[in-house]
C-alpha cells in the first residue's frame, strides 16, 4: 500500500485536490469524492492498481478561511487532553468514593458529598 497526502481547498463550487507527492491536481464536486478522485489520479499517473493506494485528506482553506488542518490538529490535541483529564477525575471520584465507603459513609450521603446521585454513588464505591 502506497499512501499519499492530499491538500483540499475549495474554490467555487469545487473542491481542488492537490497531490504534492506526485504534483497532482485534480478536483471534485463533493468533499465526500475526494479520496475516490485523489485515488484514482493516482493510480493512473502512477500506473499501479488503485487498490495499493491509501490518500490521507487534509482541508486547508475554504475562501477566507485557512489554517483548517491546524485548527483541527489543535481541537484533536485538546480533546485527547480532555479525555486524559476525564479518566483522572473519574479515578479521583471512585478513590474518593471508595474511601468514604471504608469509613462507613452511607452511599447516600456519599453521593451528596460528590454531588451526584446515591445510584451513580453506589456505582462508583462498587466500580
Amino acid at each position: 500500500m502506497k499512501n499519499f497526502d492530499a491538500v483540499v481547498t475549495r474554490e467555487g463550487k469545487w473542491w481542488i485536490v492537490s497531490i504534492p507527492e506526485i504534483d497532482g491536481l485534480t478536483q471534485a464536486r463533493r468533499l465526500s469524492e475526494v479520496p475516490l478522485m485523489a485515488r484514482e489520479y493516482i493510480a493512473v499517473t502512477l500506473n499501479i492498481p488503485i487498490d495499493e493506494v491509501d490518500v490521507a485528506v487534509s482541508v486547508d482553506s475554504i475562501g477566507a478561511v485557512t489554517g483548517i488542518s491546524s485548527v483541527l490538529d489543535s481541537v484533536a490535541t485538546e480533546r485527547e487532553q480532555a479525555a486524559a483529564l476525564e479518566r483522572l477525575a473519574r479515578r479521583q471520584m471512585i478513590e474518593l468514593a471508595k474511601a468514604l465507603a471504608a469509613e462507613s459513609v452511607p452511599v447516600r450521603d456519599i453521593g451528596t458529598v460528590l454531588q451526584v446521585s446515591h445510584q451513580r454513588a453506589h456505582q462508583l464505591v462498587n466500580g
